[in-house]
């Protein structure tokens, strides 16, 4: 029987997966996570790292402002991997940004600075290896690397899309770090037996494959069924 002045408090019942976008080139790959979680109906709670915000201006034109999170999300998420708006105007309504709760970079007093916010798991997508290396380290220097290192200590699932080529050793080392601590290092290499045929298509399937190591349901690509040349024929 619960007892304490918290025992009539009832269990939360939103749990959001953690979204955080760093610096790094590939915020293509963010936007098609995060339109596939909410059309999952999953909850998100959004990090952009300060980095993240020039590489978001320059590959899309779009200027992300904390006063303006909702519109500037709205118009991220419209636009298709080649940074033509409106493609994805309808996943981007009101109802789906329902879900999103933002969180400022520098807001390290944010609910998902505390192992006692609830929250399903992580994804860094796209991940720097400035970003990487913090989280490896624990270096906690903004929120997003706070919210990766208490979902590490927390022992939930941390999912880190690294997007960066070459790797110099001492990322490799970082990297594995990460392994070892739990995380599933995923990097951003698209495959090709999925039958891409749009720039689209090639981003979606590393979004995909994020999904599929958080364990969230999706159908942003074709999935592998055993027959050479399969996709070909579809």
């Amino acid at each position: 029987m619960k007892s304490g002045p918290y025992a009539d408090q009832p269990p939360p019942s939103r749990r959001p997966w953690v979204v955080g976008v760093s610096g790094a080139s590939g915020t293509p790959y963010a936007a098609a996570v995060l339109r596939a979680l909410l059309a999952a109906g999953e909850s998100v709670d959004l990090v952009v790292s300060r980095a993240a915000r020039l590489t978001l201006l320059d590959e899309t034109g779009i200027a992300f402002r904390d006063a303006h999170w909702r519109d500037d999300l709205r118009a991220w998420l419209s636009r298709g991997a080649d940074g033509k708006p409106d493609r994805f105007a309808a996943d981007a309504d009101d109802a789906a940004l329902g879900l999103v709760r933002y969180w400022g970079a520098g807001d390290l007093a944010a609910g998902p600075s505390s192992g006692s916010y609830p929250v399903q798991g992580m994804v860094i997508v796209p991940a720097s290896t400035a970003c990487v290396a913090g989280v490896a380290l624990g270096l906690s220097k903004d929120l997003l690397q706070r919210a990766a290192s208490v979902t590490l200590k927390e022992r939930r699932k941390l999912v880190v899309a690294v997007r960066e080529t070459p790797l110099n050793g001492q990322t490799l080392k970082h990297l594995v770090t990460l392994d070892e601590a739990g995380a599933v290092v995923l990097p951003a290499s698209p495959a090709f037996y999925a039958g891409a045929t749009h720039i689209q298509d090639l981003v979606d399937f590393v979004a995909g494959r994020v999904l599929d190591a958080a364990g969230v349901e999706h159908r942003l690509y074709r999935r592998w069924k055993g027959e050479l040349g399969g996709s070909r024929g579809d």
